[in-house]
């Protein structure tokens, strides 16, 4: 399976929940699979989804799943000893790691080597940590929803793009959709 493969599967399960989607493809993909105005989708903070994610979910009580990439995640590596250290029990941070930077160009990322981001998040202190395949993603974050705790899932995935089409839409309409989504 690929990144989109889980987005096509998840859609479903996150579909009544805020979502703040990585930069991108992802953002792209998940447009593309189930466009809604619970979508906050990033078109240009590379590594900023976790951390708009968390600081949402510290702002109100809806659910918020940040779905977010290793890559973007290596590059904000600050982000995780943060998530740890501000716990909110309505956030659900998903890193889809395929090993590799997939908006540019499949390059390597180091989580598709020596770097586990699971041992990472535990060792960073937080404290609901799920590692998965990608077949086993849709489940982990039902439970994740269910149980009521901040939980981390790290979702390995094969690498690989589908082609989407560019968001069109403005990044102030996505941002007002959003927030309309978030005060309803």
């Amino acid at each position: 399976m690929i990144r989109s493969d889980i987005l096509k599967e998840l859609a479903p399960t996150i579909a009544e929940h805020l979502v703040v989607c990585n930069i991108g493809l992802p953002s792209q993909e998940l447009h593309l699979i189930d466009d809604r105005a619970t979508n906050f989708y990033m078109l240009g903070t590379m590594g900023l989804a976790s951390s708009i994610g968390l600081g949402l979910a510290l702002a109100q009580d809806k659910k918020v799943i940040s779905i977010d990439g290793d890559g973007s995640v290596l590059t904000n590596f600050g982000t995780l000893p943060t998530i740890a250290n501000n716990v909110a029990d309505n956030f659900i941070l998903l890193i889809i790691d395929n090993g590799s930077y997939g908006s540019t160009g499949d390059q390597p990322t180091y989580a598709g080597r020596k770097t586990s981001l699971a041992a990472v998040a535990e060792a960073c202190g937080c404290e609901n940590v799920v590692e998965c395949r990608a077949e086993d993603t849709v489940q982990a974050v039902k439970d994740a929803i269910a149980s009521d705790k901040m939980t981390i899932i790290v979702s390995k995935c094969e690498s690989g793009n589908i082609k989407v089409p560019v968001i069109t839409m403005d990044p102030v309409t996505i941002r007002d959709r959003f927030m309309g989504a978030v005060k309803a």
